[in-house]
């Protein structure tokens, strides 16, 4: 279903979610914003003849993205406390 260069998009959704942040969205949407990007990529470049499939892969991806950042964060902080 999901193949390498879909897992490759993940580090980039990462990327625009920090983007978007430094631009000055609000931090609370920074989730539904990493979905939102997920979905669109998988839909337009991963899976785009099936619908389903896409938004299924889509948010995977953005879920994990986002755990990946929340995770990575946690980490830190804790260390550095």
């Amino acid at each position: 279903m999901i193949e390498v260069y879909g897992v490759a998009l993940i580090p980039l959704i990462m990327g625009l979610v920090e983007l978007i942040k430094w631009f000055g969205f609000p931090k609370k949407l920074l989730p539904l914003a990493s979905l939102t990007f997920g979905i669109v990529a998988s839909i337009i470049y991963v899976n785009p003849n099936d619908l389903k499939g896409g938004i299924l892969v889509g948010l995977m991806m953005g879920l994990s993205a986002s755990g990946l950042y929340s995770g990575t964060k946690h980490t830190f902080e804790k260390n550095n406390s």
